[in-house]
């Protein structure tokens, strides 16, 4: 059945993964700012006069030519509440030629957006397979049965032997109700997975990316960013980019340089 196909396809990805390049991140810092180790993970902390901006990568490595994301941390030092938007965040690229690149940060509305259409082309793909699974299930229990029959005629002038073949078509009722019994229940437990998989995505999403958001005294807040990769020149050479967040009055610029990992 294709449903094995997919299976197969399933267990090579993660083989596929593995020879895939990874890059890291290391941040420059320029005055008010410290750049430091956290579980692990380089970071780095900016002050300014009303906020303090702590910025990490999610995670240790980046798959190369992939999106990068950053978990950012903000608090309100002031008496008074700041307003915080995701509009406000920008990330410029210094490319080895001297020009600045943008490179599009992504909201959680976007995210969103992407999410659902990914789900809507899984949907289409499950769909196929189910199909695919079921009309091969609905094929079981039909057979041919071939035999061949020796007879022997005899005549005036002697006898000979002929072999002919007898073709007959048959049905078995109960191995035709047993295959679709399960591709019926593979088709459900398929298509459950997928919806499932679908909702947890929508749910982290709606957990760790960053939004827009009025800190009020004293509080944190944070998530996720995410934005478009940094572009290549070709060869191994390092991404330099910087990541401009707006707070209230106060603008934070962190310098990155994303690198490929050190085996």
């Amino acid at each position: 059945m294709k449903t094995k196909n997919l299976i197969a396809a399933a267990a090579i990805a993660p083989l596929l993964s593995a020879c895939v390049s990874t890059e890291t991140v290391r941040f420059q810092a320029s005055g008010n700012q410290q750049a430091m180790v956290r579980d692990g993970r380089q970071a780095i902390v900016s002050k300014r006069k009303n906020s303090i901006l702590l910025v990490s990568p999610a995670s240790r490595e980046f798959q190369s030519g992939a999106r990068p994301v950053f978990v950012v941390g903000i608090t309100n030092l002031t008496k008074s509440p700041l307003d915080f938007t995701v509009s406000n965040i920008s990330v410029h690229q210094k490319a080895a030629d001297g020009r600045t690149v943008a490179l599009p940060v992504k909201t959680y509305e976007s995210l969103v957006a992407e999410e659902r259409s990914k789900q809507v082309a899984q949907a289409i793909l499950v769909g196929l397979a189910a199909g695919a699974n079921a009309a091969a299930a609905s094929q079981a229990g039909y057979g041919t049965a071939r035999a061949n029959v020796y007879s022997t005629t005899y005549t005036p002038y002697g006898s000979y032997n002929r072999v002919s073949t007898v073709t007959a078509s048959y049905f078995d009722p109960t191995a035709n109700a047993i295959a679709q019994a399960n591709a019926a229940a593979q088709n459900e437990a398929m298509i459950s997975s997928t919806v499932e998989q679908g909702r947890r995505n929508l749910s982290t999403l709606e957990q760790s990316v960053i939004k827009d958001n009025t800190l009020l005294p004293g509080e944190w807040y944070g998530g996720q960013l995410h934005f478009e990769p940094p572009q290549s020149d070709g060869n191994n050479a390092p991404k330099s980019y910087t990541i401009t967040i707006v707070v209230g009055a106060d603008v934070h610029e962190v310098e990155v340089l994303q690198e490929t990992a050190k085996s």
